[in-house]
């Protein structure tokens, strides 16, 4: 659990990064427009948003609010794998140490007794 907790770390320290270059450094329409030209850039973006949903629906899985199942994915949609790095911290935090607590969130007891009942 605690390389998971680095690697979400370093994560969300590279997407700071990352963003604060874009922003101060870049135009997003200029720059978007290129990458929508560009075959590759389409696809980029094609496997990008297919990450965000599989994500999504893990978070939407998980979470007992469904407001804040909804908060997190329309964040998610919005800053990427920045608000994805913070989520995962966030749960690391929450589970103390438990994987089971961690991957399956409020649901925990509901599966385990599914598993029960096979």
């Amino acid at each position: 659990m605690k390389k998971g907790k680095i690697v979400s770390w370093l994560c969300l320290i590279a997407m700071t990064i990352g963003l604060v270059n874009g922003f101060l450094n870049g135009d997003f329409f200029v720059d978007g427009s290129k990458l929508l030209s560009n075959p590759w850039g389409v696809m980029s973006l094609i496997d990008l948003y297919v990450g965000f949903i599989l994500f999504a629906m893990w978070i939407i899985f998980r979470e007992q609010n469904r407001l804040a199942a909804i908060v997190w994915v329309i964040v998610l949609m919005i800053l990427g794998f920045f608000a994805a790095s913070l989520y995962l911290i966030i749960v690391f935090k929450q589970s103390k140490g438990n994987w089971l607590d961690f991957f399956l969130g409020a649901r925990k007891l509901d599966v385990l007794e599914q598993e029960d009942n096979i």
